[in-house]
């Protein structure tokens, strides 16, 4: 198990009232030590006790028994201020950047220089849908693109297991912690993919308390979609109010549209125009007008232009920008 004494300290941290993802992101950022956490704790948090070292090392013990306890399912955690942990892409405020990561699996694919690209949509596409993104993901992984996405049924599965059977790998972000794989049924590919050099990873240690909290997740779950990937593919999704529970897609895309992280839609006007199966594929169109459209006609050509408006600079690092709440 890989953790540093920094991924406890933040993990402690965020357990006290009051303090959040962009608390930390402004103040603990640099490898603080426990007295100055206390001292800045003290400040900020809503607790009605002052946090003493006592406090803040019972806290941090809690923690780390957890994380003892899923050896085995789990390699590790990371947390900004250690040196491995990986950046997101696009332009995100404080509260909504990743802080720390529960992993299993090859973490360099989180690195700035991979590919990554999330291929995402709804839980029960038709025949047509299944064939155009898997010939979607093997064109990705000719590229050398790793394919992100979130092991749900339907989109989500095709991707990773296409981007297996390509000799790709493939990251899935979970809505749970790394002993519990959602949904259960995937178990086997969640194997599979660490098997063959993936990853899978995860902002929970613990099983959430109740749906309300797992509906929360998910939507969490949609945001890290967007944040470690260099673009974002909608296979198809319903469009909101219509038939179907797809939201899944919707708040990814919509994440992704937010940060200013690189979109595209599957669509083939001649054919899927009465299909409400591509739904938000048509709304995506409509309110991003240079948004890369794929089909069967211009497949190849589209998955270059997407790999190569990737979102690196000439330095090949990310294009990052933390706005302040």
């Amino acid at each position: 198990m890989v953790y540093t004494e920094n991924a406890l300290n933040i993990l402690a941290a965020k357990t006290f009232k009051g303090i959040g993802r962009a608390w930390i992101v402004k103040n603990l950022n640099d490898n603080k030590d426990e007295k100055a956490i206390i001292s800045l704790l003290n400040n900020v948090a809503k607790e009605d006790y002052q946090v003493t070292l006592s406090d803040f090392e019972e806290k941090k013990t809690i923690i780390k028994n957890i994380i003892k306890k899923l050896d085995g399912f789990m390699d590790g955690v990371v947390a900004i201020g250690d040196a491995n942990f990986p950046p997101h892409r696009g332009n995100v405020k404080n509260s909504e950047q990743p802080i720390f990561i529960f992993y299993r699996g090859n973490l360099s694919l989180l690195n700035v220089n991979n590919k990554n690209i999330a291929v995402i949509g709804l839980l029960n596409p038709d025949d047509n849908i299944e064939k155009i993104e898997k010939e979607v993901v093997e064109e990705l992984v000719k590229n050398n693109v790793t394919i992100v996405s979130g092991l749900a049924l339907g989109c989500d599965t095709i991707a990773h297991k296409q981007s297996l059977q390509s000799k790709g790998k493939t990251v899935a972000i979970l809505p749970s912690p790394l002993n519990n794989i959602m949904p259960a049924t995937n178990k086997d590919l969640a194997k599979e993919i660490l098997e063959k050099d993936g990853l899978l990873l995860t902002e929970y240690l613990t099983d959430a308390k109740s749906k309300m909290e797992l509906g929360s997740r998910y939507q969490e779950r949609d945001r890290l979609q967007a944040l470690f990937s260099d673009s974002i593919i909608l296979s198809a999704s319903y469009s909101k109010n219509n038939q179907g529970k797809d939201s899944g897609s919707r708040l990814a895309m919509g994440y992704a549209f937010n940060y200013s992280i690189q979109r595209a839609v599957i669509y083939n006007p001649e054919i899927d125009f009465n299909n409400p199966k591509y739904d938000l594929n048509r709304q995506c169109i409509k309110e991003e007008k240079d948004i890369i459209v794929i089909n069967q006609s211009n497949l190849i050509d589209s998955v270059k232009k997407i790999v190569s408006k990737s979102a690196f600079t000439e330095k090949n690092q990310p294009i990052q920008q933390n706005l302040f709440d």
